[in-house]
Parts: C-alpha cells; structure tokens; sequence
C-alpha cells in the first residue's frame, strides 16, 4: 500500500495477502462482467420489442440502469487499485463514491416499492390498471425514485462528512462504505449522522412496510383466481419481483446490521459481495428465467441476428 496523505483515506480491500487479494480482483472482474451483460441485455431487449412497451417492463428497465450504476459505483474503482496495488483515495473521490453509492441503493430501493405497487394494481386492480398506470404516472414514478434517491444520498453523505476525524484515515473494506467510515470518526462526533441513518431506516422501513402490504394482497387475490393458468401467470410476473426484493433487502440488512470489526473476517467478505455484488449480478438472471415475454424478446432478438 502506498503511504496514505492526509487529505484521503486508504481503501484496505479483503486481504493484505497479494494473491488472495488477486483472487478477490478476478472473481468481481467475472461478476462485474456478468452484471453488465445481463442488465444491459435487459435494456436493449426492452426498449427493442414493442411487445414489451409496458410499465412493468419500463420499470424493470429502470432496475436494470440502476444495478449498472450501483456496481459501477464500487466495482471499477476496486479493480483499479487493484492493478495499481495501491487503496489510495481522495477525500473528494471518497465523497463522491459515498454520495453515489448510497443514490443508487435509496432509488432502488424506491424502484423495488412502485414496481410492487405496480403489481398490486395490476392483480387487485385490473379494470383500473390502465388509468391508474398510465405513462404520465409511470414517468413521475421514476423521477421521484431518483429524486428520494438523490435526497436521502446528499443527507447520508453530509452526516457522513460533517464529523471530524482521529488517527489513520484506514477503511477495512475495498470502498467508501458508510459505517467503516464512522469508526474513523472523534468520539461522539458521528452522533448527527446517526439521525440520518435513523431517519434514513424510517423511510426504508416504511418501503418494505408498503410492499410487503402490497404483496399481501396480491397473494390473497391470486389464490382465489379460478384459473390455475392466471395464477401461474400472476406468480410468474410476481415471484421475480419478490425475490430480487428479498435479495437486496437480506444483503442490506445484514451489512448494517452485522459488527464491524477491525480486522475483516471471512463472513465480512462474504456479506459485502452479496450487498454489493451479488444483487445488481443476479437481478437480470432471476427476471430472466422466470419470465417467458423477456426469454421469447430475446430469442428473437438473437434470430433476427442471424439472419
């Protein structure tokens, strides 16, 4: 590691040990890679087929432009140090990626809520879902997810930076991540950012509340369909969208929630690639296989190709 200056912090990774480090730098170049191709898949195969010009499908094409940027955020910049061998990061880089990375998981988790509020109108709702769903409501949708997103990250981060800090500048993980950034701070100063957080886990809280309310009620009305096709119908759009909520959902409760200790254990390893990693890779393979409009575009897609 090169020697830390004191306008930045030292980025440690998961090993000092070179070549598990190296070990560490290729599987998330994999993932990285996974990531990218499947989301970007999903957007171009949704903005191609005209089959697929519907909100639950513009919502899911939101996601996927939302896990790019939530991977790129940490990803690239791991794999840079990395190559370089050096954790060296600037206070304003720092800022930066804090300040994007926390956007990014407050507008996904934002997306995930009118995505569910999204099914429950077309389960509970159908005579009314293309009034209530139309493309005005849709596009403000959107913008009031970045909007929250971009709120909730401006004040994570100026809680975050407003305190003071002692001793080495040394982050025990391979980014900018918020609690590890927090031992780093002077006695009682983090206490303002606790509000934050404190504020910041009421609106989350409220979120999962609200979806899982949603998904209540879709549940009780498919299980009375007299139909078994339109219960696996309604499963089939559903059951996607409930598991990526509780894939990243699990993985951020768990990275808040577990201790931080000084030195990274293995389950510290393990629990920051399924926060960071893991959900933005994953994500596009769950809608995939499930849904058979998305599999159908991209066969197409891939025939038209060969012709």
């Amino acid at each position: 590691m090169a020697n830390l200056t004191m306008s930045g912090f030292v980025l440690m990774g998961f090993s000092v040990n070179s070549e598990l480090e190296n070990i560490f730098a290729f599987l998330f170049s994999v993932l990285y890679l996974l990531s990218l191709t499947g989301n970007i898949l999903i957007i171009t195969v949704i903005s191609m087929d005209q089959s697929l010009n519907t909100p639950m499908y513009f919502f899911l094409k939101h996601l996927s432009f939302l896990d790019l940027c939530y991977i790129s955020v940490t990803v690239p910049r791991y794999l840079y140090n990395s190559i370089m061998q050096s954790g060296n990061i600037s206070l304003w880089e720092c800022i930066l990626q804090c300040f994007a990375f926390t956007v990014c998981g407050c507008t996904e988790l934002a997306m995930l809520t009118l995505m569910s509020y999204d099914r429950y109108v077309v389960i509970c709702l159908p005579l009314r879902y293309d009034i209530i769903m139309d493309v005005r409501t849709c596009i403000h949708g959107v913008v009031g997810d970045w909007i929250s997103g971009i709120i909730g990250g401006a004040m994570h981060t100026a809680g975050t930076f407003s305190i003071r800090f002692c001793g080495p500048r040394i982050i025990q993980q391979f980014f900018c991540d918020v609690p590890q950034i927090l031992k780093l701070s002077c006695a009682n100063d983090y206490l303002a950012e606790v509000g934050v957080t404190i504020f910041l886990s009421l609106a989350s809280f409220l979120c999962i509340i609200f979806i899982g309310f949603s998904y209540v009620h879709i549940f009780s009305s498919v299980l009375r369909m007299p139909s078994a096709e339109g219960r696996d119908k309604a499963f089939s759009t559903c059951l996607p969208h409930l598991a990526v909520v509780i894939l990243d959902m699990s993985t951020g409760i768990f990275e808040y929630l577990k201790p931080h200790t000084d030195s990274p254990t293995a389950l510290d390893m393990f629990l920051t690639i399924m926060y960071t990693v893991v959900p933005p890779t994953f994500n596009p393979i769950i809608y995939s296989l499930r849904n058979k409009a998305i599999k159908s575009a991209v066969r197409k897609i891939f025939q038209g190709s060969e012709r």
